[in-house]
């Protein structure tokens, strides 16, 4: 008989039904003589009972079940004694008291105990074996939400006129950033297809075959170290719309995020969501990616602090660099070794140092610093960063990316410490204006802080002229970045469709014309045929589950991740390959693991 229910949907409105169940056993207890089992399936648990009273053999078979194993149980929906009711279980009010069963399956003992209560296996033996993990209910509600996330998607977006269109995964490398993983071709000895890290010159090339409007849900694969929210194959959502303005992109990914979170998560977003430049962002928070659920907005005070004696800033001043400050609520009573601590924190990006001045009250105040400042400007700094007594007055000085960097880690790192926001509260916030180039000194050329499709900022057009002469200016992009909580959760552009302008951003690359053509050549050829105006943008869809759930890590999001070294410890990838495989793509292999027999 197949089951008539799962083991989530029993209620007392069953009380007096014979039905059959289905699952794994979650455990076991002996309460003299009567045997109490836990079933689970994805859908929750059901208390069962085997009573002597109900059938023959049934305690005796109930004795012999172990955890893991898969039973099919027919019986009587009885509600619970008084005062055994479980009001934690939906289906806390009944039990099933078993007149037949079968066992399906038998198990070994697991390496690890298969619930979300025990003390939690290291996590390569959880992927090692990844069937037993996936079992565990938190792991099965994130396969669900994500799949509740990818449907909303794709609702959404169909209403809003979108086309899902597959793109190749075998395709060519135009390597501009990380490492593409090349895949030899066979039928083309010497020659290499790429998987692509994004869909991007095939979804320019739709808009240019006048789709109008394109998404997929989609798959990208980058050669690139990892962490924890990081992998080398991982799913984005994918889209591209004609005629559009950064407005239109902003307004539409604004409505897939409220249908996501309403569908996934039972959450409402309010809209829209703010935006920043990021001139502004790197002015307010120091990095490009802030968390604005809590203030500790950084501060120039370059100019209040020029005049004092203390060394330290006046030479950072003097040289050319920036002194910065922020308010750190309730730090004035850190002892010398909790600063000492920070500072610390502060030197793992780069700082030489951490200054701070305590407010002790109003007008009063205290530390190492307050010998080298009037007491008008040190009422000065407390204004300027909101400081109040019992607060800490945090600085740093030097070059600007290494102060931004050191105050925004710590701004951070007490946001958290401190309790200073809600951690179920999601904030967006829209970053834009890029810069369009980067310099790589190691290079010691310009390279693509975006990607190289990427439309300058409508202003600073003719600054690519300028920059192809050689002189130092800064072209802003049309480019954005979508932040939730301070992660960068999606990243998109305004596209070039105009040949001309895209041939010398190449150029200002330091890409010869013999390298355009070879990389390129195909898309530029593309946009010689009447090529509309295009946006678009993708969402990193991994990491918004993981947010959407609280997850630390996208791997508990995915259901089959690799590990930190872009390894699979269940099916042993990457592994060798047999020697006959390598003739026939003509690869010879040197050093590595011997290959397969």
């Amino acid at each position: 008989m197949r089951r008539t229910h799962t083991c989530g949907e029993l209620s007392a409105a069953h009380a007096a039904e014979t039905v059959t169940l289905c699952g794994w056993v979650q455990n076991r207890r002996d309460h003299g003589g009567v045997i109490f089992i836990d079933l689970r399936d994805r859908y929750g648990l059901t208390q069962i009972v085997f009573d002597p009273d109900e059938a023959e053999g049934v305690v005796e078979f109930g004795h012999r079940v172990r955890g893991e194993w898969v039973l099919q149980v027919t019986g009587l929906v009885e509600p619970r004694p008084e005062g055994m009711v479980n009001p934690k279980m939906p289906t806390g009010e009944i039990e099933v008291r078993v007149r037949a069963f079968e066992v399906l399956s038998r198990a070994e003992t697991p390496p690890f105990t298969v619930d979300d209560y025990g003390e939690a296996a290291g996590e390569e033996l959880r992927l090692k074996y990844r069937y037993l993990d996936l079992r565990r209910p938190s792991l099965q509600r994130s396969l669900v939400v994500r799949h509740r996330a990818l449907q909303a998607s794709r609702r959404r977006l169909t209403a809003e006129g979108f086309v899902e269109v597959e793109t190749p995964m075998l395709a060519k490398s135009t390597p501009e950033g990380a490492r593409d993983y090349l895949v030899p071709s066979r039928v083309h000895p010497g020659q290499f297809y790429a998987l692509p890290q994004s869909p991007q010159l095939f979804k320019q090339i739709l808009m240019v075959s006048g789709l109008d409007r394109y998404f997929q849900l989609c798959r990208c694969f980058r050669d690139e170290d990892l962490r924890a929210d990081r992998q080398p194959e991982f799913t984005q959502i994918d889209l591209e719309m004609s005629f559009a303005e950064p407005d239109d992109v902003f307004a539409l990914c604004e409505r897939l995020m409220q249908e996501i979170f309403a569908e996934a998560a039972g959450r409402e977003l309010a809209v829209p969501f703010p935006r920043l430049t990021h001139a502004q962002a790197m002015a307010r928070y120091g990095i490009d990616k802030p968390d604005i659920r809590f203030g500790m907005e950084l501060r120039d005070v370059g100019e209040l602090v020029r005049e004092s004696e203390f060394r330290v800033f006046t030479r950072a001043l003097e040289a050319g660099e920036v002194v910065k400050a922020m308010r750190g609520p309730g730090l004035a009573e850190y002892s010398r070794k909790q600063m000492d601590d920070l500072a610390a924190l502060a030197a793992t990006q780069g700082a030489q140092g951490l200054a701070y001045i305590k407010v002790e009250g109003e007008g009063k105040f205290s530390g190492p610093l307050v010998k080298f400042f009037s007491p008008s400007v040190l009422e000065a700094l407390a204004r300027e960063v909101e400081a109040a007594a019992g607060d800490t007055i945090l600085f740093g000085a030097g070059p600007l990316e290494v102060v931004n960097a050191s105050l925004a880690f710590l701004r951070n790192r007490l946001g958290r410490d401190l309790g200073l926001y809600d951690p179920d509260r999601m904030a967006f916030v829209w970053i834009t204006d890029f810069p369009l180039f980067e310099w790589d000194a190691q290079e010691r050329r310009w390279t693509s802080s975006h990607h190289p499709f990427t439309m300058p900022h409508p202003d600073d057009v003719p600054l690519l002229d300028e920059l192809g002469q050689g002189r130092d200016v800064q072209v802003r992009s049309s480019s954005y970045d979508l932040v939730l909580n301070g992660v960068e959760l999606a990243s998109g552009s305004v596209r070039i469709h105009d040949r001309a302008i895209q041939h010398k951003v190449f150029e200002a690359l330091a890409l010869d014309e013999q390298e355009i053509q070879a990389r390129f050549g195909f898309f530029l050829e593309a946009l010689r045929y009447g090529a509309p105006p295009h946006a678009g943008i993708a969402v990193g869809f991994d990491r918004l589950v993981a947010m959407l759930l609280g997850c630390e890590s996208i791997r508990d999001v995915i259901a089959f991740p690799k590990t930190q070294k872009a390894q699979c410890p269940l099916t042993g990838a990457p592994s060798a390959v047999a020697d006959r495989q390598l003739r026939e793509l003509g690869i010879s292999v040197r050093g590595g693991g011997a290959p397969a027999s």
